[in-house]
């Protein structure tokens, strides 16, 4: 079966700005790769596949590849392992390289980025870090080379991007939600063109092809001759100083950018409409200080004349780096707002800092016990046979009720196998690795911000113990999740990602207020329970609702949480609230703030 081609880059309608911060990232790889987030079906994996159609050779004369680096990879697929079939065929230990080894030189590509398992993120980074894999596995230690351009595409409503690896990533470009009209009909027409005949559609625009890499040639053969002024250097610092970028990697982005970008138009020298151009990617993910609040215009200080962006690239990448403000107005009061009957003056809704927690509390609920695995100190093991499977204990039955995810295999350890029979075939035993120790934690908290929590400081104290739980989580390296449901509406706080070191300052700017939809901050809890368990087998979710409990919504038929620990934060000693009917209803556990305050979390 003929395989279908890839869709031509130059074929593909619109997208100017990612075009161009792909091409970028060609010419000069040093930049660091292009990171698109966007929305589904908006052309961010036809155009990255697309790219390596166009890819000019490099200075050598070798041709330059685009590996792609599936989600599901294993960590050997990655760095590379032993050779089997070199082993069974010769008895000869050797290395087969991986995916990295592939890239070197070229660009690494990932689709879906924001959902690669950490083990394989880890990897990348210390790869990124010093251009050189090292591998010590199987009997052999091995190191190479790995200098590589990443290309990652993302859907921001999938989960965001942890920031180590954010940072790799030179430039990122942001699509716009959806194209206009006129848009849309040249993509249907040249979608149906292609999918008539995929090849007489490639041949169609292989003239147009060719000429895009010849020009990427040239452009990569000028940049070692492009000039920046004094001027340049002076305009990068004092806009990344008035963007509040951490760091020096976006200036030196910012440099290597604006000069691919000249080379790109054939200029000599660095000019205002390279910086303008590529200012929004190397800013869009490293800057702290919103757009529109530092000076966009800084006066002239002897730089020749900005002219026109070259081919409409910078009106379409300045539209992207703008980000919403999370602070919202005041929410319509529900009918749980009556409930709300605090003799202190309250002044404005979201005018309630955190209180901190005493240390006392870090101390969390223990996992529930899990089904050990089998003992792997090299010895090899007997085959498996299905009804004794490595990792399971025979008479021993799960709770469904908890609805984890089933302990993972352990996996065959090929060298030790080889070496305990010589080489020699069949087998009859295989030895398997040691698996590795721990278990991804993840902590998702649903905070009830209703007006009801605005009595008594509740409402801080409850953003107090949510920053002690994410300080917690910093510590162990563990991801956390923040929904706050009130104001009749549930609202992302703090996306799904590794914890940061603190969320005080974004936990002050929540507003409270408005009703509590506790049934649909549980309902979509829930599902973000099951789709995330599903893209990782591994995961254990712990959720924490931390509520008041006064909400009038039934509570029959709410969908179970699994690992649920409920914290009613009511601290009247005549409960009004159903904070114990909550946890019952959700099969959680219950414990009061007060006493987690006083350091109840040690008890558990």
């Amino acid at each position: 079966m003929t395989a279908v081609p890839d869709f031509p880059f130059v074929a593909v309608v619109g997208q100017p700005a990612l075009k161009t911060a792909l091409l970028l990232s060609v010419i000069d790889p040093r930049i660091g790769g292009v990171l698109i987030s966007g929305p589904k079906g908006s052309a961010k994996s036809t155009l990255a596949r697309a790219l390596a159609a166009i890819l000019p050779r490099d200075t050598g004369g070798r041709p330059t590849s685009l590996v792609t680096l599936p989600l599901g990879a294993s960590e050997e697929r990655l760095t590379g392992s032993l050779d089997l079939q070199r082993v069974l065929a010769d008895g000869e230990a050797r290395f087969q390289d991986g995916l990295l080894a592939r890239a070197h030189g070229g660009l690494l590509y990932v689709d879906e980025v924001n959902l690669l398992p950490d083990a394989l993120v880890d990897l990348l980074l210390d790869v990124a870090a010093s251009g050189v894999n090292r591998v010590e596995r199987d009997g052999l230690s091995h190191a190479h080379p790995a200098r590589f351009s990443l290309i990652g595409t993302m859907n921001p409503d999938e989960g965001e991007l942890r920031p180590q690896l954010l940072d790799r990533f030179g430039l990122c470009v942001e699509q716009a939600a959806s194209p206009g009209v006129a848009e849309r009909v040249a993509i249907l027409r040249q979608r149906e063109a292609f999918d008539c005949d995929p090849r007489d559609f490639v041949d169609a625009h292989e003239a147009e092809q060719a000429a895009l890499t010849r020009r990427l040639a040239d452009a990569r053969e000028r940049l070692s001759a492009i000039v920046a002024d004094d001027w340049v250097y002076e305009r990068i610092a004092a806009r990344s100083e008035a963007a509040g970028v951490e760091g020096m990697r976006a200036d030196v982005t910012w440099h290597r950018a604006a000069r691919a970008h000249a080379a790109w138009r054939g200029a000599s020298r660095v000019e205002c409409e390279d910086l303008d151009v590529v200012e929004p990617w190397v800013l869009a993910h490293r800057r702290t200080v919103a757009p529109g609040a530092e000076d966009r215009n800084p006066p002239d200080d002897g730089s020749s004349g900005s002219g026109s962006v070259s081919e409409g690239q910078g009106s379409e990448g300045r539209g992207s780096e703008g980000r919403g403000s999370e602070g919202q107005g005041l929410g319509r009061q529900g009918p749980d707002a009556s409930n709300a009957r605090d003799p202190e003056p309250q002044g404005q809704w979201g005018a309630m800092p955190p209180v901190a927690q005493p240390s006392v509390m870090t101390p969390m609920p223990s996992l529930p016990e899990m089904t050990p695995a089998p003992k792997t100190d090299g010895t090899p093991s007997s085959l498996a046979s299905s009804s004794h499977r490595p990792g399971r204990q025979e008479g021993r039955r799960r709770n469904r009720r908890q609805s984890e995810p089933a302990d993972p295999e352990p996996r065959p350890d090929w060298f030790a196998t080889l070496v305990e029979h010589r080489g020699r075939r069949p087998w009859r035993r295989l030895c398997y690795r040691r698996p590795r120790s721990g278990q991804p934690m993840l902590h998702l908290v649903l905070l009830d911000t209703s007006a009801s929590t605005l009595g008594r400081r509740l409402l801080g104290r409850a953003k107090g113990a949510v920053d002690a739980l994410a300080r917690r989580a910093y510590a162990t390296r563990e991801q956390i999740a923040v929904l706050g449901f009130g104001n009749d509406g549930i609202k992302t706080l703090q996306p799904r990602r590794r914890a940061p070191k603190d969320l005080l300052e974004r936990l002050d700017a929540v507003p409270g207020g408005g009703g509590t939809p506790l049934r649909e901050a549980v309902r979509h809890a829930a599902q973000l329970v099951r789709r995330w368990r599903r893209q990782d087998a591994g995961l254990h979710v712990r959720t924490y609702l931390i509520t008041d409990g006064r909400t009038r919504q039934p509570l029959g038929g709410l969908p179970p949480l699994g690992d649920c620990v409920v914290v009613d934060t009511e601290s009247a000693a005549v409960k009004r609230g159903r904070g114990r009917d909550i946890a019952r209803a959700l099969g959680a556990d219950y414990r009061p703030l007060a006493g987690l305050e006083a350091g109840g979390w040690a008890s558990t």
